[in-house]
């Protein structure tokens, strides 16, 4: 079962489309039979990917844009409105995983709160309008991450970002649901350990324990067709069971009012083992 949003004749719009989960959510688009704007940084990595699916016989363009830049944005979105069919599937999904502190790094505070959250609203304000206004199916899906919901200690720049693409796919969700006649949904993909470019280095082969980019996002497909929202992807390593017991512990945090983090924290680290026992 296919959501009716993946239509054929119909255009797909994925950012950070060049590798990884973008990559592979161009291919799957592309093989359903719809049209591709594959949006990204330049690079060969753009160019060989939408010519690749090309040589298929798929219609796939590559549009040039940094997603932090809303102009730069509106100006691919514009030539995609010119060159494409009606745009059905947008997927907010470039992304950058920079090493930050809550003390330093400024620079890539900004950088990464420009493009994983900033390149997520100006992606969904760019594109929503039309998609609102043919009033065919259509679906917003906005990557974002279980770092996002159980933060863990080590990337805070990262781990913001993406809470705040939890927050704002919520809010949104809630919107397109309350506008009379919106045939437009929203979801949020939110994958486990997938096997890419920012998660192994280039070149080195997936680990045991990893999805493929390929994996994460026919399960993304599937679970929008049944209707989800929250895309929990679980991996060869970690099954939905454990991710759910890893959230409540986190959200308990704040009803239980534990200290920050207490899963790493010295006085609960062992608590929190012993409560993935339970059942």
């Amino acid at each position: 079962m296919t959501h009716p949003a993946f239509a054929r004749g119909r255009t797909a719009v994925i950012t950070g489309a060049a590798s990884g989960i973008g990559r592979a959510a161009a291919e799957a688009c592309a093989r359903a039979g719809m049209a591709v704007a594959m949006v990204d940084l330049p690079g060969p990595a753009l160019t060989e990917g939408a010519a690749m699916l090309a040589g298929e016989g798929h219609k796939a363009r590559a549009y040039i844009a940094d997603v932090s830049d809303r102009a730069a944005l509106a100006a691919a979105a514009a030539r995609i409105a010119a060159e494409m069919p009606p745009v059905t599937v947008l997927m907010n999904n470039a992304g950058v995983g920079l090493p930050s502190s809550a003390l330093e790094h400024p620079e890539v505070w900004a950088r990464t709160l420009g493009v994983n959250l900033w390149g997520v609203i100006h992606g969904t304000q760019v594109f929503a309008p039309a998609m609102l206004a043919h009033g065919q199916p259509a679906v917003i899906i906005n990557t974002g991450s279980k770092q996002g919901i159980t933060t863990p200690p080590g990337n805070p720049a990262y781990n913001t970002s993406k809470a705040g693409v939890k927050a704002y796919t919520e809010a949104l969700a809630h919107e397109l649901r309350n506008i009379p006649g919106a045939r437009v949904s929203a979801h949020l993909m939110i994958p486990g350990w997938v096997h890419t470019g920012m998660t192994g280095k280039p070149g080195a082969k997936k680990p045991a324990g990893a999805w493929s980019a390929t994996e994460a996002v026919a399960f993304m497909m599937a679970r929008i067709a049944a209707g989800d929202f929250y895309i929990l992807c679980p991996d060869n390593e970690t099954p939905r069971a454990l991710d759910q017991k890893r959230m409540a512990w986190a959200m308990g945090d704040v009803i239980e009012n534990r200290p920050a983090l207490s899963r790493w924290h010295p006085d609960w680290a062992e608590k929190f083992k012993a409560s993935l026992a339970e059942d």
